[in-house]
């Protein structure tokens, strides 16, 4: 209902065979970048605001380009940079990324992928990403301290110089190795192109990072690569074959790619890294230039700290991607939204109070659909017949151009619709499933109005997801506290049984020890999960709304039961994985309260 803007898409392949080859059988020089259109089209739901893509050569001679770069902004930006693709651009390698900004950075600079240029083949550096790093001021400061000078301060073009620094070293090494062995001239360009460790690379970069990241790059002299935080926080799948190697955000978008089952794809362990050399080979029994390394060990990076955190802290893959981001054609994630529904059943037959023949069951389009499935899979199991009926449309964007003041309000209210005689009046309950609820502001200045014209006798709102009661640091469009719904009926609750000491208490431990641990999570403390949603029912109801409300949230322990390979959790029990994500969480509060609140303290 209320779309969240995420994490962004990437896309890799690399051809392991010469490129005549795939002419020769596929009849078209492009199909390597047919295929990274159709990955990345794929994901199109993963961003929408620009998208860029590169290509290596490793066959043109010098003197010639042989790393190319296409980027556009906007929702047909996917289109305009293939359309600019020429044969010229025909290459070995081949990168694409979509891009959701989440930090406020938006305009054509911004969108990936980033390239560092260089006369040698070996310290050309192509980067893309879907990440975001929550210590990024500390990187900044580390290449200030090596004497270098970034042009842009984003976590992006950081990431590319540190990086690139890092090639440049061991280029310079492999360098002095081939002067030592005696080569002269181009034949030290060839031991250093086929002697680049990759991993080496990766593992002085990213040892200095605290965030959720899937990184990816290609080299000049053929380096492929991509690397997950060793959280696990951001998603990654990869598949090799004879004839290719590539890699996408998501899984079904590599079956549909090259028409392969969900055995045949591997996920890219948390800190691991997948590097194809560059003189990768089509022989996947023998590897195929293909590497797997252990990057960095979470543990590794907690040991640099001087007072470690007292909690959170382990694998956390993401679980809003089982929920919300991912797409559901995937096996494992649909089954798991099923469940997610399922799993509410009890909850929603008490909220009704057991009177199923007089109830109504529809969703929100459109990502909550499979679990509506679940849920009224459950209410079969309980021998009722389930009434189902599409009772919310979701229109095209109105246009308010003409309209002022209130009256624009009251047209942008209008982007739900509803079907007019899918509820006898004033007898049937509306159960409406979301996958999520997080801001509430479309509940409150949309969805609750329209749905009280069709005058049901009670509306029970059914999130499969949890409260959202804590803000995203990895790349979710969610940073700031008092956005959240939860949070604000949470302060609300303090304020009407007067407990603002424990505003105070709480700002305090924030400011004095802002990475001992999640201190925010007290301020829920003192309350039910049940309180906190009647609150919210209360902020949300709009002015002259008749028909009750009720909200029933997915419990943690129901979370975990239907996902229980992805234990990230931090939107809904603050249990944040890295220290930087506690860290500026409680900054966030600290913020809020002194934007907010300063003058009641």
């Amino acid at each position: 209902m209320e779309q969240l803007k995420h994490e962004c898409g990437v896309a890799m392949i690399r051809l392991l065979k010469p490129l005549d080859y795939y002419e020769r059988k596929y009849g078209t020089w492009a199909w390597g970048f047919n295929k990274l259109y159709l990955m990345m089209e794929k994901q199109h739901n993963r961003g929408q605001e620009g998208a860029g893509i590169a290509s290596v050569s490793l066959t043109n001679r010098p003197g010639t380009e042989y790393m190319f770069r296409e980027k556009a902004e906007g929702k047909d930006a996917i289109t305009e940079i293939f359309s600019r693709v020429t044969q010229a651009m025909a290459g070995e390698l081949l990168m694409g990324h979509l891009r959701y900004s989440t930090t406020g950075k938006s305009g054509l600079t911004f969108v990936h992928p980033f390239l560092r240029r260089n006369n040698w083949r070996a310290k050309n550096l192509c980067l893309c990403g879907n990440f975001n790093m929550t210590n990024i001021d500390e990187v900044f400061q580390l290449l200030i301290q090596q004497g270098q000078s970034p042009r842009i301060y984003s976590d992006s073009y950081i990431t590319l110089e540190l990086m690139g620094h890092r090639l440049d070293r061991e280029v310079e090494r492999l360098y002095a190795e081939a002067k030592e062995q005696g080569l002269e001239g181009t034949a030290i360009t060839d031991y250093i192109d086929n002697h680049v460790e990759m991993a080496n690379v990766l593992r002085t970069t990213m040892s200095h990072y605290d965030g959720g990241y899937v990184m990816c790059g290609l080299t000049g002299s053929g380096e492929m690569f991509a690397v997950r935080d060793p959280w696990g926080i951001r998603p990654a799948f990869w598949y090799q074959d004879d004839e290719v190697v590539a890699v996408a955000s998501e899984r079904p978008v590599l079956q549909t790619t090259f028409n392969i089952r969900t055995e045949d794809i591997q996920e890219l362990a948390p800190g691991h890294a997948l590097i194809v050399r560059a003189k990768a080979s089509p022989s996947p029994s023998k590897g195929g230039g293909v590497e797997l390394h252990n990057i960095i060990e979470m543990c590794s990076l907690l040991s640099n700290l001087t007072s470690p955190p007292s909690e959170g802290l382990g694998e956390a893959c993401c679980s809003f991607e089982r929920i919300y981001f991912s797409r559901g054609s995937d096996r494992d994630i649909y089954r798991e939204r099923k469940r997610l529904g399922e799993q509410l059943t009890p909850a929603i037959m008490r909220a009704i109070g057991g009177d199923v023949a007089n109830t109504v069951f529809s969703y929100i389009p459109n990502t909550a659909e499979v679990a509506f499935y679940g849920m009224t899979d459950g209410i079969r199991k309980l021998d009722h017949d389930v009434r189902i009926e599409k009772v919310v449309w979701k229109d095209i964007k109105l246009r308010t151009f003409i309209a002022e003041g209130n009256e624009r309000n009251d047209l942008a209210a209008h982007v739900y619709d509803v079907t007019y005689g899918s509820l006898r009046p004033y007898e049937d309950n509306l159960v409406i499933i979301d996958d999520s609820i997080v801001r509430g502001t479309t509940l409150r200045e949309s969805i609750f109005k329209i749905l009280d014209r069709l005058h049901p006798k009670k509306i029970v709102m059914v999130s499969s997801s949890p409260q959202i009661r804590y803000p995203d640091y990895y790349g979710i469009d969610m940073s700031h506290l008092e956005e959240l719904c939860a949070f604000r009926a949470a302060i609300a609750l303090i304020q009407e049984r007067g407990m603002q000491q424990l505003m105070a208490d709480v700002y305090k431990k924030c400011k004095d020890k802002p990475m001992e641990r999640n201190h925010v999570r007290d301020i829920y403390a003192p309350f039910t999960v049940d309180e906190i949603n009647r609150k919210i029912v209360d902020m949300l109801r709009p002015e002259g709304m008749q028909a009750p409300i009720e909200l029933v949230f997915q419990s943690i322990e129901g979370l975990h039961t239907a996902c229980p390979n992805h234990p990230g959790d931090w939107y809904f029990t603050g249990n944040y994985p890295t220290p930087g994500g506690m860290r500026l969480c409680n900054e966030a509060f600290e913020n809020y309260v002194e934007k907010t609140m300063g003058l009641r303290l």
